[in-house]
């Protein structure tokens, strides 16, 4: 069995959020997350480009990956360096391209509900973190609401800190910055970000026809 490439943050930090609801101490962060979490339950569908890029405890950046996430609801599909992951809520298609092979898994529900996934990233925050905000900073050009968020449980947790930075105009997520407990650093920066883009139900499902001579290992 070819060795499954793992996505990064998003299945890192699956196994680190709890599914409780959030506690947050600071009202101003509250209010911010919550008028964040308001207009992102809008969107029918979200279109994600993002660059990911780990720093080491030198401060220094490794090599970044970039990336491409379609969401519809808990539907996603998620394009990354070397492998591309269909999900349609109930079943994972993982293709790794270089082996020309796809596994097929059925999706962990409790991982989607509780943690940083690819259905989750642009709502994780609603759950499981205490919050404070931080101060506003310009990323990228952006003025941005910096909140930081603590997990509830860190004792569960690989990172201690989530620096989430908000597109004060546009009231969208502008980067992910995770502090791992390492010294560490991970950080998703969401180059373009648009709503609304029509996608039919087929885009979340692997289509075999498409992929010729693939191996197809089916793991559920």
């Amino acid at each position: 069995m070819k060795k499954l490439l793992i996505p990064f943050t998003f299945c890192l930090l699956a196994l680190a959020v709890s599914a409780q609801q959030a506690e947050n101490t600071d009202t101003k962060a509250n209010a911010i997350l919550k008028s964040l979490s308001t207009k992102t339950k809008t969107y029918k569908t979200i279109t994600g480009e993002f660059t990911f890029t780990q720093y080491g405890k030198d401060k220094k950046p490794g090599e970044s990956q970039n990336g491409k996430l379609l969401l519809k609801g808990a539907k996603y599909k998620l394009d990354i360096k070397n492998q591309t992951t269909w999900c349609d809520s109930i079943t994972k298609w993982t293709f790794i391209k270089d082996a020309n092979q796809v596994q097929i898994n059925s999706v962990d529900t409790s991982d989607e509900k509780g943690g940083l996934s690819p259905s989750t990233i642009f709502k994780f925050y609603e759950k499981g973190f205490k919050s404070h905000f931080v101060d506003e900073e310009k990323i990228n050009g952006l003025l941005c609401q910096c909140v930081e968020l603590y997990p509830k449980h860190p004792e569960k947790a690989k990172y201690h800190t989530i620096k989430l930075f908000i597109d004060k105009v546009k009231n969208q997520i502008s980067q992910i910055s995770i502090l791992m407990k390492d010294g560490t650093t991970q950080i998703i920066t969401i180059d373009k970000f648009t709503p609304n883009a029509p996608m039919p139900n087929s885009t979340f499902i692997f289509d075999a026809k498409n992929f010729p001579g693939v191996e197809i290992e089916d793991l559920r």
